[in-house]
Parts: structure tokens; C-alpha cells; sequence
């Protein structure tokens, strides 16, 4: 899959990431450069134009891992909402910060950690919190 999808963020959460990128150590995380450069290509819109179908912070989704179709349910949040139920994905792990911006139906390749390469299918955004009229979380 040589041509990455059209991705769409909120100017709410280009912001936040920006200010978190700024934060960490240049070798905070392994993803670093791939979220930098997702930001860069991302459409920014004020979260009241985020189409609903797109994956924003906080958005719960049901996505598929190929070639093992592995099926997940998680929300995208900050790496401080983390917490050990297992039901959230950090923005900072390789597959959440794929997943940002993405719309129902899209795929993308993204690098795993330790070497190779992960594609993402969004089967469904369960919860999007500008679809349910969040605009100022």
C-alpha cells in the first residue's frame, strides 16, 4: 500500500499532540517521527467540522489487524488516560497514532516495533466525541 489515506484531525487535538511531541525527549518514544509526520499531513478542521466517521482523540473504534484479523475495540486517548483495564491505546503506541485521523473503511501500513509492518483497517467509530457534541474536551 503505497499511498497513505487522507487523514482529518481537529485543531483541538493538532494542538494538544504538538504540545506533547514538544515535551517528550527526541527519543521519547519509538513512533515519534511517524506522529510528527502525521501531524504534518493531517487536514486540520475545527472539531465541529470533523466529519463523524473520523477517528479523534477519545473516539472509541473497532479496528482490524491484518494478516492475522485480529478484531480490537479501544478509545485513543493521551498517554496520562492510559490505565490497566486494556480498553485504551496511547496516541504514543505505533497502532494509536495510525489510527488518528483515519475514517470508517480506511486502511494503512504502519511499523511495528522491533521491525516490520502492520496494517489497520477502522471497521467502525463506535464513539466520537464531536459527533456527541464534545467540542472542548
Amino acid at each position: 500500500m503505497d499511498t497513505k489515506p487522507e487523514i482529518v484531525i481537529s485543531s483541538i487535538d493538532a494542538e494538544r499532540l504538538e504540545e506533547l511531541l514538544d515535551s517528550l525527549p527526541n527519543d521519547g518514544f519509538p513512533g515519534r517521527e511517524e506522529l510528527k509526520e502525521e501531524l504534518a499531513r493531517a487536514k486540520i478542521v475545527t472539531p465541529e467540522d470533523v466529519p463523524p466517521t473520523v477517528v479523534t482523540m477519545n473516539s472509541t473504534i473497532r479496528f482490524q489487524i491484518q494478516p492475522s484479523n485480529e478484531e480490537f475495540c479501544l478509545t485513543l486517548v493521551y498517554p496520562q488516560d492510559v490505565d490497566a483495564d486494556g480498553g485504551k491505546i496511547s496516541i504514543l503506541a505505533p497502532v494509536g497514532s495510525a489510527l488518528l485521523g483515519l475514517s470508517q473503511g480506511d486502511e494503512i501500513e504502519w511499523p511495528k516495533p522491533g521491525g516490520g509492518k502492520i496494517r489497520v483497517r477502522i471497521e467502525e467509530v463506535i464513539y466520537q466525541p464531536e459527533r456527541s457534541g464534545e467540542f472542548h474536551r
